[in-house]
Parts: C-alpha cells; sequence; structure tokens
C-alpha cells in the first residue's frame, strides 16, 4: 500500500502539462553567450538556465502575460515581458559595475546585495571556481582574504579566520546546504573528505568571526556556506574528470585522479531530482620529520636518537614510552636481581625506547568516495514551496593530527534531511552519523608493535642490567648506554619482516589502548531547526524568528569517550530573532539597522544570550561603511565534556561533572615508593586531575631547582561555555575602477577553553609539603591534560584589506593583505594553551583574464604567510614563512559543453608546511575536463 502511495505521489509530481513554451537567448553587450544566466517567471518559483550558448527553454502552465526574469552573476537584471504562450525572446544583459552588486544569504539569512551586508562576507562563485588555481574549489577557499587554510593531509583542509586554528577546528562551522558537515565523534568538519561535489557547487559564502548570534554556539570564529544546485534551476548530466601528479620529495611523484558526475532531471514544474557521485584518489604527503620533541613536546633542533637519551621523534611512534633507569635499577634491586648497592651505579635519567618512523606504519592512501542525492517537490505550481528530502553518504582515507597521528581508513558519515520551506520559512531536520571503519592511532600503533616483541618491564631491565655490566667492564657513560640499549633491542620486529606486519595487523585491529591502537565509533546527532521571515506580512521592518535542537549521541566503545558502558546522550537548543530596517535618507544615502539576539541553552550549563547590533551607512552606490557589535558564546565540545584517551604523554579527561570518575586506570608504583610504604599499585580516576594536581611548568621547576616551594597546585576548574565581545567595523566602495574592501575587529574572550597539562601524584595530597612532594620525587605521577577555563585576559585583533580592479583592458588584478595579532601574557600563563596557530601577517594576489581571447583564460595566484609559532598537544615549533605560486589555463569548447584546464599547484617546488608535524605540501600539476558545469 505504501508503494502504491509512493508511486501516486510521483504520478502527481509529475502530471503536470506544459501548456507554455518560451525559447530565447541570453547575450551580454558584445553579443557574446552568456552560459548558466537564471531565468525566472517573476514572483514565481518556475524557472530554468542557460546552456552553454545562452539558449534555454522555459515550459510551464503559467498563462501570459507575465514577466521573465534574467539574472547572471556579474551581470545586471533583465526583465522580459511575455505575451503569447509560444514566445522566442532575445534577451541582453549589461554588465554590473563590481561584485559589490553580488547577492548573498548568509549576512542576515535573507537576500541582500554584499555592498550593503552589515557584516563582513567572503563570496566564492562559479566563476571563481572556474577560474581558480587550486586544484579543488575547497582549495581556493585559500584566495579568499582573511582566510587561513591549514593542510592536514592531501585530502584533509581545515579552514579558519581570525586566529586559534587547529586541525581539530570546533571553533568553526560548515554548513552544506544548512545541515551540519562537522562529525559527530571529533565534533569538527573534516575538510571536503565527505562535502560536496565541485559539479553540484553553486556557490559558497564565508563569514568571519562569530556568528553566535543567528547561528549558535559553533559559529564562533566563522561559518562557511556551500550552497548546492537546485536541479529545478540545473538540469541534465555534468561531470568533471581531474588527472595529474602530486610531487614531494619525501613520497616521490605519484598519480592523482579525481572525479565528479552530477545528473539531474526536472520531471515538471513540481518534481525534480539529483544525484552526485566523487572519486578522489592520491598519495598523501608523507611526514618523516624526524627532529626530537622535548619533554614539552616543543621540536627542538637538532635534537636525535645518537644524542637524546630520552628521544622522541616528531614522526617517530614508540619512542613515547620512557622511564628513569635510575627507577628501574631500585627495583631491580628489591628484587634482588642486581646486587644491593648498585643502583649507585646508575645515573637518574630518562631513557625511551626505540620507535619506528611513521612511514612503516601508514601507506599513504589518500581516498575520498561519496555520493548524494535528492528529490524535490513543489505541490504548488507557481508557488515557492518546497518539500526535499537530501542523503549523502561519504567514506575515505585520510592523515589526521590531533593530539597523536592518526591514520583515518575507510571512515564512514552519512546525512539525512527531510525539508520544508518556501520564500518566507524553512523547517529542516536531519541526522548525521559516522562510523571509524578501519581508523587507527599510529603513535599507538608504535607503542604496542614495541610491546608485542617485548614488555616495558622487560625492555627497561634489559637496558638498565645491560648498562649496569657495561660499567663495572669500565666502559664510559656513552658506551654504557649503546650496550644497553643494544642488549634490549635483541629480538626488535623489523619493518617488512613478517613478524613486525603480524603485530602491525594485530595492533590496529585492537580497541584497547594497551595492546592496541583501533578506533571505534558509531556516534551520531540529530539536528533539527526553524526560521520564519515575517517580511511579507509586516512592512515597518523584516523581522524573522528562529530556533534550532540538537541531541548527540556519542558511541565509540570507550575508546575516544568515556563511554565503555553504553551510549552518552545529551542536548542543546536555542531560539533567535532578527529585525532589520532600512531608512531612506537624504539623496542617495540610506541605512540599514540589524540587531539580533539568541537564547542557547545546553542541558549541562546555564543558558546564554548572544545579541548582535549593526548599522551600514551607505553613502551613495558606490561607498558603504558598516560597524558592529556582538557577543558569541560556545558550548564545550563533546570532547571537553567526554573524552577519557591515553595519548601516550598525557592522558585526556574531559571535565562533565559526571565524566571524571567515569575514568579510571591502574598504576604501578616505583620500588622507591614501594620502600616508603606506599603500595605496588593504585588506581586513580580522572577526578584527581581536577582535585590533586600540580602544575606542569611548577613540576618541571621542581626538577630544575630540587625546592619543593617551587611546586604549585593546579587543580583546575571543570569546564564552561566560554564568550567573546566583538567589536568590527569595515567600509566596502569602488574608486573608479578599484574596489576597496576593508575591515578591522577586535575580540575579547571571557573564560577561555583550553587544555592544561597537569601532574597528578599517585599518592599524598597535593600542598602536603611531603608524600605528594616524594610523590614527584619518584616518578610516581600521572600527567593528565585537563579541559578547563582560564581567567587570563585573552584579546586578540586584526584587519584586511582586499582591493581589485581591471588593469590592461580586461585583466583582473587582486589582493589583500591580512594582519592577525594575538594579546596574551604567556609568561604570568604557562601552562594555558591557546593554539592561536596564525601568522601575523598574509598577502596574496591574483592576476588573470577570462577571456585573454575567445573561450581561452588564465589564472595566477601568489600568497605568502609570515612565520608563526603553531601550538598543540602533538607537538610545538615555528612555522616558517612561506611562498606560494599557483597557475592555471583554461580553454573552453562551447560545441561540446567542455572546460578543458592545466594547472599546477605550488609550481615554484618550494616545500612547505602549516603545522608541525605534518607532511611537507609538495606540488601538484593537473588536467582536468569539465562537462556540461554551468
Amino acid at each position: 500500500m505504501r508503494k502504491l502511495l509512493f508511486l501516486s505521489f510521483l504520478f502527481f509530481g509529475m502530471g503536470s502539462y506544459a501548456q507554455t513554451v518560451i525559447k530565447g537567448k541570453v547575450s551580454d553587450e558584445n553579443a557574446n553567450p552568456i552560459p548558466g544566466a537564471n531565468i525566472v517567471i517573476a514572483g514565481k518559483s518556475i524557472g530554468t538556465v542557460a546552456d552553454f550558448d545562452g539558449n534555454f527553454v522555459l515550459e510551464t502552465s503559467e498563462n501570459p502575460p507575465f514577466e521573465l526574469k534574467i539574472t547572471s552573476l556579474g551581470y545586471t537584471e533583465g526583465l522580459v515581458k511575455i505575451t503569447s504562450k509560444n514566445e522566442t525572446v532575445t534577451v541582453t544583459l549589461n554588465e554590473a559595475q563590481t561584485f559589490l552588486d553580488e547577492v548573498v544569504l548568509s549576512a542576515s539569512r535573507t537576500p541582500e546585495r554584499i555592498f550593503e551586508s552589515p557584516v563582513t562576507v567572503e563570496r566564492f562563485g562559479l566563476n571563481e571556481i572556474k577560474n581558480t588555481a587550486s586544484t579543488d574549489f575547497y582549495g581556493g577557499l585559500e584566495d579568499l582574504k582573511g582566510v587561513d587554510v591549514n593542510t592536514n593531509s592531501l585530502t584533509f583542509k581545515s579552514v579558519n579566520t581570525r586566529g586559534f586554528a587547529s586541525f581539530a577546528n570546533t571553533r568553526f562551522m560548515q554548513l552544506v546546504d544548512g545541515m551540519d558537515n562537522s562529525t559527530p565523534a571529533l565534533n569538527f568538519p573534516i575538510g571536503n573528505l565527505v562535502g560536496m561535489i565541485e559539479t553540484d557547487v553553486q556557490s559558497v559564502e564565508l563569514l568571519p568571526g562569530a556568528s553566535s548570534a543567528l547561528y549558535g554556539a559553533n559559529a564562533f570564529n566563522g561559518i562557511l556556506f556551500m550552497r548546492s544546485k537546485s536541479p529545478f534551476d540545473y538540469q541534465g548530466i555534468s561531470a568533471s574528470v581531474k588527472r595529474g601528479i602530486t610531487s614531494q620529495k619525501a613520497a616521490g611523484d605519484n598519480a592523482y585522479t579525481d572525479l565528479g558526475i552530477r545528473a539531474a532531471h526536472k520531471f515538471s514544474d513540481k518534481f525534480a531530482v539529483k544525484v552526485n557521485f566523487g572519486y578522489l584518489q592520491g598519495t598523501d604527503w608523507a611526514a618523516n620529520n624526524l627532529e626530537g620533541k622535548d619533554g614539552n613536546n616543543f621540536v627542538t633542533t637538532g635534537r636525535t636518537r645518537a644524542n637524546d637519551l630520552n628521544y622522541d621523534g616528531v614522526n617517530v611512534y614508540g619512542d613515547e614510552v620512557a622511564t628513569n633507569i635510575k627507577d628501574v635499577a631500585v627495583t631491580l634491586e628489591g628484587l634482588g636481581r642486581i646486587p644491593a648497592g648498585a643502583n649507585a651505579l646508575i645515573p637518574s635519567v630518562e631513557v625511551s625506547r626505540t620507535g619506528y618512523n611513521e612511514n612503516d606504519l601508514t601507506n599513504y592512501n589518500a581516498e575520498s568516495i561519496k555520493a548524494d542525492w535528492g528529490l524535490y517537490y513543489r505541490p504548488i505550481e507557481g508557488k515557492s514551496l518546497e518539500l526535499s528530502y537530501v542523503g549523502k553518504v561519504g567514506t575515505g582515507s585520510t592523515i589526521y593530527q590531533g593530539t597523536n597521528r592518526y591514520n583515518i581508513d575507510n571512515f564512514f558519515q552519512e546525512q539525512h534531511k527531510l525539508e520544508i520551506r518556501n520564500d518566507n520559512f524553512f523547517v529542516r531536520g536531519y541526522l548525521v552519523g559516522d562510523k571509524a571503519g578501519n581508523s587507527y592511532d599510529m603513535v599507538f600503533t608504535g607503542i604496542n608493535i614495541n610491546r608485542a616483541w617485548k614488555d616495558d618491564n622487560t625492555w627497561f631491565g634489559e637496558y638498565t642490567g645491560a648498562y649496569l655490566q657495561a660499567t663495572l667492564a669500565g666502559a664510559t657513560d656513552e658506551a654504557a648506554h649503546a650496550a644497553g640499549r643494544a642488549t634490549a633491542e635483541s629480538g626488535r620486529f623489523l619493518p617488512g619482516t613478517p613478524e613486525f606486519q603480524a603485530a602491525f595487523n594485530k595492533s590496529i585491529n585492537d580497541p584497547d589502548l594497551s595492546t592496541g591502537s583501533k578506533f571505534q565509533d558509531a556516534s551520531k546527532y540529530y539536528h533539527a531547526d526553524a526560521n520564519y521571515n515575517f517580511s511579507h506580512l509586516i512592512d515597518f521592518a523584516d523581522i524573522q524568528l528562529g530556533g534550532s535542537f540538537r541531541e548527540y549521541s556519542l558511541n565509540s566503545s570507550g575508546t575516544i569517550y568515556t563511554d565503555l558502558d553504553g551510549p552518552i546522550n545529551y542536548s542543546e537548543f536555542g531560539i533567535y530573532t532578527q529585525i532589520q530596517k532600512k531608512i531612506e535618507l537624504a539623496g542617495d544615502k540610506s541605512l540599514k539597522l540589524t540587531g539580533s539576539v539568541r537564547y542557547d541553552k545546553s542541558e549541562f550549563f546555564d543558558g546564554f544570550y548572544s545579541p548582535r547590533i549593526s548599522a551600514g551607512l551607505t553613502l551613495n552606490r558606490d561607498h558603504n561603511i558598516r560597524a558592529s557589535v556582538q557577543t558569541g558564546f560556545r558550548n564545550p565540545t563533546t570532547q571537553d565534556l567526554f573524552i577519557g584517551l591515553d595519548a601516550g604523554r598525557a592522558i585526556l579527561v574531559g571535565s562533565a561533572p559526571n565524566n571524571l570518575d567515569r575514568y579510571t586506570r591502574d598504576y604501578t608504583v616505583s620500588g622507591a615508593g614501594q620502600l616508603i610504604g606506599q603500595p605496588a599499585s593504585v588506581t586513580q580516576t580522572g577526578a584527581v586531575a581536577y582535585n590533586n594536581s600540580y602544575s606542569l611548568s611548577s613540576v618541571n621547576k621542581l626538577g630544575e631547582t630540587g625546592n619543593p616551594a617551587d611546586l604549585e597546585i593546579a587543580n583546575p576548574d571543570i569546564v564552561k561555555p566560554e564568550q567573546v565581545a566583538s567589536f568590527e567595523i569595515g567600509y566596502r566602495g569602488k574608486m573608479d575602477k578599484l574596489i576597496v574592501d576593508f575591515s578591522t575587529y577586535y575580540n575579547s574572550y571571557k573564560d577561555f577553553i583550553s587544555q592544561e597539562v597537569v601532574i597528578a601524584p599517585y599518592y599524598g595530597t597535593v600542598g602536603d609539603g611531603a608524600l605528594s612532594v616524594a610523590a614527584i620525587s619518584n616518578g610516581d605521577f600521572q600527567p593528565y591534560s585537563t579541559y578547563t577555563n582560564s581567567d587570563a585576559d585573552v584579546n586578540s585583533y586584526g584587519a584586511s584589506l582586499g582591493l581589485t580592479m581591471k588593469v590592461l583592458g580586461n585583466f583582473d588584478l587582486g589582493g589583500n593583505y591580512t594582519y592577525t595579532k594575538l594579546d596574551f601574557d604567556r609568561e604570568s600563563n604557562p601552562d594555558l594553551m591557546l593554539n592561536f596557530n596564525t601568522p601575523e601577517h598574509k598577502f596574496k594576489a591574483t592576476f588573470g583574464n577570462a577571456e585573454l581571447f575567445e573561450n581561452f583564460g588564465f589564472n595566477v595566484s601568489y600568497k605568502f604567510s609570515d612565520d608563526y609559532f603553531w601550538e598543540a598537544t602533538f607537538a610545538q615549533g615555528v612555522v616558517p614563512e612561506y611562498h606560494n605560486l599557483d597557475a592555471q589555463i583554461n580553454y573552453t569548447i562551447p560545441s561540446i559543453k567542455s572546460t578543458f584546464k592545466l594547472g599546477g599547484t605550488n609550481i615554484l617546488g618550494d616545500e612547505y608546511f602549516t603545522a608541525v608535524g605534518t607532511g611537507f605540501i609538495g606540488s601538484m600539476y593537473y588536467v582536468s575536463w569539465t562537462i556540461n558545469n554551468l
């Protein structure tokens, strides 16, 4: 019965009889066709799109007379009156003044010229996608003013604005047709790995800075909107094929393939469908940094296994396991395995196990397979009411750098959305779910391959015993250490051997991090939001009202979160309203005032209000000044609240009140500790990190001075929402041929959420001056990475200037400069990790011509980044300045509706990186063939 009803629904949707047929051609002032021009019946949601030759056919049951509205990006709007049922028209559009006439939706949740937007907004449309020198549209976003793109791997790039960047960027939101693209397990977007297919991209808009007043807690640093093409407007089959190579010193030259196909059909004015498929395959940027890290994860030039007993290589894994061999000697004495008093010959030094290089633990396969489909139904002909279902699935393999380096293999994400909307409202609900696939932690893979051939106690015992024997035989300290390592390394599994491969396979399929490295996850979240615009009912102002609800279901089986005993569920909601009023002043002047406020509530925290007030003063058609004041906030993320993960050097414990005791672990007490009456083992819960801990910097200072008075109690507070007050002033204008877009901002943060590493002793109470100090001195402690708020003053400010103009006739020249600065007293807050990770100065320039001669265009893009300090839990250090040059040429053959492009990125070949620990970014060279992508 349900199948019969569904078929009836389809036949009803397809049964409209088109009585009126309008044919025509859209051209510019020079009689050149305008492909992709939109032709819509004025006041209706009925329309079509011009083909590559500018021709169109519009079939409708609407009876004349009516008007056609013809629009295309970069041209003024055209109107044509239709008076008969079968009519052929010729439409000429005039070139628009500038991009200032382009329409954006994101700034106010309503269509408006970018010129009049109340806040800074960047746009990336079909023309920009065609002309970008990057290998895909997502990489092309880096050319936008004020935008930072950090490259995690070939298929995972992280977009950010205005500082505080990390690959786990929970401060920046990414929406695809209104759906959040963040993964439930990680709580942040993983680039475009399972995102949009390029042939289906209609436009991309980006709002830098806080956008919480309209979009909620996660839109704290900015928000990226990606909008796909409607099958009612863009029909037929379009495809794109790219083939090329990636070239890197570490990985060599490797093949690269990226293809996408889109099929869309409008059965009638009521029913349309579309399907997309994308496939990408290549070899990732190999990471082979062998420099060593110190105890604070700072990369130190010249630190190697040869000169550092406690060597911890950046891209070497397994060497994170270290111990003090003096403590080992004391234990061996207690067991009677070395003579009494022999520990006096053993130095008190940390020694680490020998690790495995990253390229021994991954094949660097970069792959993305994704598909989506949509059913769209407009039940009332001529009206904008639309019902739709959209489904998306994606799987892929990439490298992710967070607390450790992770091989994300066969990761899967799905999204399903139901939506009803018209020109005045929308109501949507969607589900986002993921599965970790065969993903694993490369650090713990190295650690547990080591443990597979020799457990830690045996390895360090053999090392200490051999050191003692060599010393008694008269060896120097250096020679004794060499003898110790050689003895302990006997039996080591070497890469390429069957024993190594067997241990590797066992580790990556074992989710217990004490013996394996596999990630398990099947988390999901459910989201609903709605918005209503009352502008058609109320004349004095545009008023909007909306809200959202989200429920999380975390299900990592204890491998990421403390959910070993079952999924963790929690929810949050928000409501908002906005009032916008345009006041006409004398002459061409006008003033647009916008006020909005949002209330958000998580079940764990008190509710927060996020107001925004903005004003835009239009002096005339060519000059606009804007100013805004807004507050934003962000709730602690799923990881901030519920993580329970041993990352090797520290254990990450989220600070939701009911999470502190969910993480438990047993620890072995040193021989020295047992000599003063402590048990052989103790059990700690995550609560000790928050109520019985010392600061890391003070423990390091104790190691230097030996003075217990240097110890400082940490005991960080549990995490709560973070707030920001943001002030922005901007100008957009046209001065003859020069287009200027300038903005400056100042952000002041309160209760800044950060991770703080603390040291929890196995015994004693911090501040007791006795037992807890002995625990620290004996090495009986555990580092924890806590999630808390800082009471320190954290501020940031910056400015961006963009200039574009036509030169030498029809050549496009553009450039932008971005200044970003952190205002923070590091010396007074040495343990606070902010992850600002943003260059102070950044400059970008483009030069090109879309029509250098008929159907031929080119574009060259240059980027400069100042050096900056990269701060993260995996590794910290300086990212050197870099210069990057991309270029492309393209040729369009209208007769086969095709565009061919030949391009390259980083064509100068100067390899660089944007984050410490990742692979160097090499060059890419490609040729692409795009068919029927208007």
